[in-house]
């Protein structure tokens, strides 16, 4: 514990240690004891990783108990540090952007991404992470003493920033003065306590800021989608509270009659079809919809075991993927099968459209379509979404919104899939930033589509492109010749009623080499 409160006396020398120097109450002057000794340099973070990995486990079950709480507190103190550190870096970017020239609105973006990445985490939380270390560090001495000295983990903290944020810098310190959290104050309280104590003395020191925030809340309402396991979604509305219990009364309701009369579907399935009816207008929820399925030929025609993907989804069992296609009941074997049981299930015809995806063998890799064009044309969007998936930023799963070159076109760079990179619109954005680069990279033995993004500091992160059902990147690159190719099916499944039937999809280059129409009876979907 001794040697990572050492590393957090920055060397006076390093741009590190000049942020240091301006952030309020770090004056070098009254910097502890514990700094630099003449002739000895302080510990690094590579040695303390080393350190670690030399240390036994305990023999007895009490050891290892002792073992385990020290090392929570260990990993307490170095999110402690890393806050320190992220302040300290945000500073240091900022006097860089403003020697280089940047107006000073436009310093520090792109900070939180570098951060973010550096972390392992999505650039979407980066942001969210500095902004937590800016408070802890420059607002919330108490709160970051205690966690600094394990009395509280990292989402603690995280709870007590958040429920402050409403505060003044003024009242915020005021209140982390009046809990005092690094006196042991929350020793063995749960989450909701300590949320309880905080909003309580918020609300004691500014209750006018609080009943906004309440206000405000309801402008940020939205409906989000993210998976969950067995080929089902979480769909989770974020609603007022009158609204939200209001629906979910309704819904209450709903499947209570329907219970009465009979229906064999439990209560919870009773709710959640009618949720999808009511909000589809459709039985069983599905019309008018594409739903993008990639799979081998071979799991589509062969009964082949090697799983398909499902855009907005990933990954699905192969057998599910072909009941949604081609069965009579694909809709009850999915879990969207409605009405009592017994009752007749509508029949309608569907369109199903095939596009045939080459790749290049041994790497799975999509091959080229070109465009003149400075925008994507459709056909090469859908393409590169195929093969991207989500957002090609290291770390960042989120959906992509955006197609943009790689090498931007004002560069010269082309119009092109090996140059095109599918991005979530945050991410796209934050690649514009002074000192972002990005490059394709080429040779790599296992294949597939390569990326290297670099960042303002010269650190780079390789970005790889998911392997394409049918695919396992692990596996060395083959020699073949360049005609030998394989093909996967990038099933589009335009699902209407009767008589709204979806226009198809010409083939067009290497994306398409044929196409053709499938029209099977599909009850109930």
């Amino acid at each position: 514990m001794e040697q990572i409160r050492a590393t957090q006396t920055p060397s006076y020398d390093d741009e590190l240690g000049r942020a240091w120097e301006a952030l309020p109450g770090h004056s070098y002057s009254a910097l502890p004891a514990t700094g630099p000794v003449s002739g000895h340099s302080s510990p690094r973070v590579s040695d303390l990783v080393a350190l670690l990995g030399s240390v036994p486990l305990a023999g007895s079950s009490g050891e290892l108990i002792d073992q385990l709480r020290g090392l929570e507190e260990l990993k307490s103190a170095i999110t402690g540090l890393q806050a320190r550190a992220a302040v300290a870096f945000d500073l240091a970017q900022r006097a860089e952007q403003a020697r280089a020239g940047v107006p000073a609105s436009e310093r520090g973006q792109g900070v939180g991404a570098q951060l973010a990445l550096a972390r392992r985490e999505s650039p979407n939380k980066g942001p969210r992470l500095l902004g937590l270390a800016r408070a802890l560090v420059t607002e919330m001495p108490c709160t970051l003493a205690a966690l600094e000295s394990g009395q509280l983990n990292e989402w603690r903290a995280m709870l007590l920033v958040k429920e402050t944020a409403c505060l003044s810098v003024e009242d915020r310190c005021a209140v982390d003065e009046e809990l005092a959290p690094d006196t042991g104050t929350f020793e063995g309280k749960g989450d909701r306590a300590i949320i309880a104590a905080v909003k309580a003395a918020a609300y004691r020191r500014d209750p006018r800021s609080v009943a906004q925030r309440a206000s405000h809340a309801a402008t940020e309402r939205t409906v989000s989608l993210r998976p969950a396991p067995d080929t089902m979604t979480y769909l989770t509305a974020l609603l007022p509270v009158a609204q939200g219990v209001a629906a979910y009364a309704a819904l209450t309701r709903e499947a209570d009659t329907a219970r009465a009369g009979g229906d064999s579907r439990s209560r919870g399935q009773v709710m959640a079809d009618t949720l999808v009816e009511r909000v589809t207008g459709t039985p069983g929820g599905v019309a008018g919809i594409n739903l993008d399925l990639v799979m081998t030929d071979r799991t589509l025609f062969q009964a082949d075991s090697e799983p398909a993907r499902l855009k907005g989804y990933g990954i699905v069992p192969a057998q599910w993927a072909r009941k949604l296609l081609r069965e009579p009941q694909a809709d009850e074997a999915s879990g969207l099968a409605t009405g009592q049981a017994g009752s007749p299930v509508p029949d309608r015809d569907f369109t199903v459209w095939l596009r045939r995806l080459y790749t290049a063998p041994g790497t799975g890799e999509l091959l080229n379509m070109d465009s003149k064009a400075r925008l994507f044309p459709p056909r090469l969007r859908r393409f590169i979404e195929a093969r991207d998936d989500t957002c090609r930023t290291p770390y960042c799963d989120a959906p992509i919104r955006h197609i943009d070159h790689v090498v931007p076109w004002r560069s010269g760079g082309t119009t092109t899939p090996n140059n095109g990179a599918g991005l979530c619109e945050a991410c796209n954005h934050t690649k514009e930033n002074p000192g972002w680069n990005s490059k394709r990279v080429t040779g790599d033995k296992q294949g597939g589509h390569t990326l290297q993004i670099s960042t303002p500091t010269g650190h780079a992160y390789v970005s790889k492109a998911p392997p394409l059902p049918g695919h396992v990147r692990a596996q060395p690159l083959q020699s073949a010749p360049p005609v030998a190719m394989s093909n996967e099916c990038a099933v589009d499944v335009a699902r209407s009623s009767s008589g709204q039937q979806s226009e198809p999809l010409p083939a067009e280059g290497a994306e398409c080499g044929s196409s053709g129409q499938l029209k099977p009876r599909m009850a109930g979907i």
